[in-house]
């Protein structure tokens, strides 16, 4: 499955649109040249305009957007009912609800999105996975998350691996290979590790995009090919009112 460019200038994205036809949820992520990273450099209300032109473009089918100060964690946030606006969390790296009209976001550029659903049970769960968390069992948390939550079986959880920095690109020292079971200096393929995480923790149906944030400059954001210089992306899921 790929990632199809949808959107305008303000606030250019790709969408799962497969996801759309076949589960009716909204799945993507913003390109360049928004950057919504909420902790940067930048002026203030340069950085609120970017992420009000962002809530103008879901806030009829989502009144609430739920976002987090992420810290490479293994926290997945279960979200009930909320009131409309923003709801700003810290120290979060997953969200999870079966509410209708709740966007879930996570910032990246380079780390991995991952985007669960659970059809059947009108559940959707977003994370962040940088290589800690992969290491640490995020996708374990959200997965045994929505089975006790959101009454699911592993077998009903789809999942997608979504646009972030290839094997090719990321090369690691023997600090963070030693996590995996590795040796020395390798070359790290989250979106790899993801998905066997995944198929041993039950997940059947598994996709991955085809996008390298760090080979695509010019359409996305990289931490890792900028040396730390650039913006953040805002992966996005959730299931629309109407």
């Amino acid at each position: 499955m790929s990632e199809t460019p949808v959107g305008d200038a303000a606030v250019p994205r790709l969408e799962l649109t497969e996801w759309a036809s076949r589960y009716g949820l909204v799945a993507g992520i913003t390109t360049r040249p928004l950057s919504l990273g909420l902790w940067s450099d930048e002026p203030v209300g340069q950085v609120m305009g970017r992420w009000r032109a962002f809530r103008a473009a879901f806030g009829a089918r989502f009144p609430s957007t739920v976002l987090a100060h992420q810290i490479h964690g293994t926290d997945v946030h279960w979200h009930d009912a909320l009131p409309e606006g923003w709801l700003i969390l810290d120290g979060i790296d997953g969200h999870a609800t079966t509410e209708l009209g709740v966007l879930l976001t996570v910032t990246v550029a380079d780390c991995i999105p991952v985007y669960l659903a659970v059809p059947e049970k009108d559940t959707v769960a977003l994370l962040h996975a940088g290589w800690r968390g992969t290491a640490d069992g995020i996708l374990e948390q959200c997965i045994e998350l929505l089975k006790w939550r959101g009454f699911a079986k592993s077998s009903q959880i789809v999942m997608h691996c979504g646009v972030g920095i290839c094997g090719k690109c990321y090369e690691v020292g023997s600090e963070v290979a030693v996590q995996f079971g590795l040796s020395g200096t390798v070359l790290l393929d989250l979106r790899a590790i993801l998905t066997q995480q995944a198929r041993q923790l039950g997940v059947e149906t598994i996709t991955v995009s085809p996008w390298c944030s760090a080979e695509e400059r010019d359409r996305f954001f990289s931490h890792r090919a900028s040396r730390g210089r650039d913006g953040r992306m805002v992966a996005y899921l959730g299931r629309p009112l109407g």
